[in-house]
């Protein structure tokens, strides 16, 4: 096995777009490249479900991120290219990990408390509409991770609590059973600053504020002259 094993997902959830390209596709297509790197890229359809219950707009942008990497130059011949839900293992390692990972280290995942934090600010319970698949979601990002034994995981900085979750748990499996897995580390790439979208947060595939990467030139200006903006000057 390379000691220098990369892998990387995109969640399946909607259109890619620039934040995708900047923040996953372009540095794994960069990392794909790299003598002596063994690369492992998968669409993330599992994760999809947390976000949408739309199966058919998580097929078509299953269609839309595989055509996305591949356009970008991503050679399916040097990586391993596959979809998550192709392999039953991903599920089953899941299962596994859940029975050794601490509530406590769930209850700390950014997502999750977020959530509840919305439903306390409107005064709802505070579990209120979050799925046990939100909860359990750094648990299937973990079985992505350890089930091939990556080293390094490019993610975006709002993502770095969730590889290291994955070590946390990769750890007490590890002290419970044996030393069976590597244990990741994030690859963050300093100059990548988090995009914002057309309504200000996130660019996000789920809230469908993001600006596509393939869109007639006009669209593209369009939805680039809408993005919101502060009213500071310059200087402040």
């Amino acid at each position: 096995m390379s000691s220098n094993r990369v892998l990387t997902g995109i969640t399946t959830s909607g259109t890619p777009h620039l934040g995708n390209y900047v923040g996953a596709v372009r540095p794994s297509v960069r990392a794909s490249l790299q003598p002596g790197t063994d690369s492992f890229y998968f669409l993330a359809d599992y994760h999809a479900l947390i976000k949408t219950g739309d199966p058919a707009r998580v097929q078509r942008s299953t269609l839309e991120i595989a055509a996305t990497w591949l356009a970008s130059g991503l050679n399916p011949e040097r990586v391993t290219f596959y979809r998550q839900s192709d392999i039953p293992e991903i599920p089953e390692l899941t299962w596994i990990l859940t029975c050794v990972t601490a509530k406590g280290l769930l209850n700390r995942a950014h997502a999750y408390k977020a959530a509840t934090d919305r439903n306390a600010a409107a005064g709802a319970d505070a579990d209120a509409d979050v799925t046990a698949g939100l909860f359990m979601y750094p648990v299937l990002m973990a079985a992505d991770i350890l089930m091939f034994n990556a080293h390094k995981v490019p993610v975006g900085r709002d993502q770095v609590q969730h590889i290291e979750m994955a070590r946390d748990i990769g750890q007490r499996f590890n002290h419970l059973y044996g030393e069976h897995f590597v244990l990741p580390e994030a690859a963050i790439e300093e100059s990548v600053a988090t995009l914002p979208g057309l309504d200000g947060r996130k660019m996000s595939k789920s809230y469908d504020n993001t600006i596509p990467l393939f869109v007639p030139r006009e669209q593209l200006r369009k939805l680039i002259g809408g993005i919101v903006t502060d009213s500071r000057a310059p200087g402040e």
